[in-house]
């Protein structure tokens, strides 16, 4: 400022432009410094430009030739340290093209050498990135479990109880009827690394399930930075990628809540999980519908998934399996289509007669699992309440310690030492009616209706109150899949789960069926 005074401008006719100091120029977004420049200078109400670098004024060579080309059409001159220049000459807007594009290149480099460090440090699993919930950094840097027993325990909740429902659904679901919380810490901004307890919603569930990290592997790479035209923000905006595309991936790196192959388990099963069409599946999960094998019949002559189509027919709908893989990929013909009632009801039969002498011991094991879940559940919810009554006592002794003559800070801990004690009074009131319910399911009477339910399977199986969702539930315990191929006579082909080990696990019936 002084220099250009001393140069023979009036004070009032200098400008000083810093609204930018800090920010990159690699892209003139969010530079409002840099853009009215650009504005004074394309009106016409700047004689000079005045800076140490004038080429890093703009990092982007689009930027620094668009305040090249206004200042030539306005008669604007550049300074820096190298000398002045006038845009409207030829060998002066060369030189100053050549200065921007090497500062864009300086930039370029730098960056380089960051990302590859970085890269680096991640080969060697040694890079340290923000860390899922359930795992912490301990003194040495290393990874390790949250020490926090609540969020231990609330994490392996989540994965025991999707490794049972095999959905993230259900596992949103179960977490919302047992009134359970699910943890997460603040990243940024007021109250950085502060716990929270809240909701547990699909989409936490979803990422949480996907998250290798919690198999004790160290990923690097999982997404990739993306400016998407669509939105029109000017922003980039994380894209994942498919695992062959991640640029480092160390498996037991570090502890994990869950093996590698459970991972890999999972996300084969969230994968069959999604309604769209794809080779692996189609709507395997139950749904409505009279269909029994919906989701579960692969064609016998391309190895693709059948869908279900309901024809009317004799005022009932009739359910029929068809193969409609070359009709939507390759708009081709439909390999097969066939009538679905006799197939069910022949699966519905091999079913019956082969489960029906290993079911005292499927009825033992249910019992037995039943009882594990409710131990668990009841650990989980004996943690809420010791943290609760943590809470409530932390807010006791913060009452006791203020001054009873200042009432205004006196009443607001009162009113929160009491909050406090209401919920843990409703926590404990919860925990005992649970406790007492699950007592009742835990009793001898539970165990004999459940052994009773084992010999009565047919009578269950073929009563009409069942509904149609309830069987495919039970059908999906006991069989992968069925595969159909219709010659003169449609083979069907059942293919039992690996749940149910001691039943034979390839079993061919024949069945009559009909074409559409």
């Amino acid at each position: 400022m002084r220099a250009r005074r001393s140069a023979g401008w009036p004070i009032e006719r200098i400008h000083t432009i810093d609204n930018d100091l800090g920010i990159s120029g690699a892209s003139a977004h969010n530079r409002d410094g840099f853009q009215h420049l650009v504005s004074e200078v394309a009106l016409g109400n700047a004689g000079i430009v005045l800076g140490l670098e004038v080429s890093r004024l703009a990092r982007n060579n689009a930027d620094w030739h668009r305040l090249i080309e206004l200042a030539a059409l306005a008669h604007t001159l550049i300074l820096d340290e190298d000398g002045i220049y006038d845009p409207a000459h030829f060998n002066d807007r060369l030189l100053l093209g050549l200065k921007g594009t090497m500062s864009e290149a300086e930039l370029h480099v730098l960056r380089a050498r960051l990302q590859g460090g970085i890269r680096n440090k991640a080969r060697r699993g040694e890079l340290q990135i923000p860390l899922p919930i359930g795992l912490v950094y301990d003194a040495l840097g290393s990874v390790a479990l949250d020490p926090d027993q609540q969020i231990q325990d609330t994490v392996r909740m989540l994965f025991d109880t999707f490794r049972e429902v095999r959905s993230a659904s259900a596992v949103v679901r179960r977490f919302a009827r047992e009134g359970w919380k699910f943890p997460r810490r603040t990243r940024r901004g007021v109250g950085k690394g502060d716990l929270l307890w809240g909701t547990l919603d699909h989409s936490r569930a979803i990422n949480i399930l996907h998250n290798p990290r919690y198999a004790g592997a160290f990923v690097y790479g999982r997404h990739r930075m993306t400016y998407n035209a669509k939105v029109g923000s000017g922003k980039c905006h994380p894209m994942r990628l498919a695992r062959k595309e991640w640029q480092v991936l160390i498996e037991e790196a570090h502890p994990g809540y869950i093996t590698w192959a459970e991972f890999e388990r999972n996300e084969v099963t969230l994968q069959q999980n999604t309604p769209a069409w794809s080779s692996h599946g189609r709507g395997r999960m139950p749904r409505e519908g009279v269909a029994l094998l919906q989701g579960r019949v692969l064609c016998g002559r391309c190895g693709s998934r059948m869908s279900v189509r309901y024809l009317k027919l004799a005022e009932a709908l009739t359910p029929y399996y068809v193969c409609q893989e070359q009709v939507v990929r390759h708009a081709g013909a439909c390999c097969q289509s066939i009538r679905g009632s006799n197939i069910d009801a022949a699966v519905s039969d091999l079913l019956l007669k082969t489960v029906a002498p290993a079911a005292l011991e499927v009825a033992l094991a249910v019992h037995e699992q039943i009882a594990a879940r409710i131990e668990e559940a009841d650990t989980l919810r004996l943690r809420q309440l010791e943290r609760a009554r943590y809470e409530a006592e932390l807010a006791r002794r913060r009452y006791l310690k203020v001054d009873p003559d200042n009432r205004l800070v006196a009443d607001t801990l009162e009113a929160d030492w009491n909050e406090h004690l209401r919920r843990l009074d409703g926590l404990q009131q919860e925990h005992d009616q649970r406790r007492a319910a699950d007592k009742v399911l835990l009793n001898d009477e539970a165990r004999t209706r459940i052994l009773a339910l084992a010999r009565d399977f047919p009578r269950v199986w073929n009563n009409p109150r069942t509904a149609p969702l309830e069987r495919k539930r039970m059908l999906a315990l006991l069989i992968e899949d069925v595969t159909l191929l219709k010659e003169n006579e449609v083979a069907v082909h059942v293919r039992f789960s690996w749940r149910t080990n001691r039943l034979p696990q390839h079993p061919t019936v024949h069945a009559d069926g009909g074409g559409a």
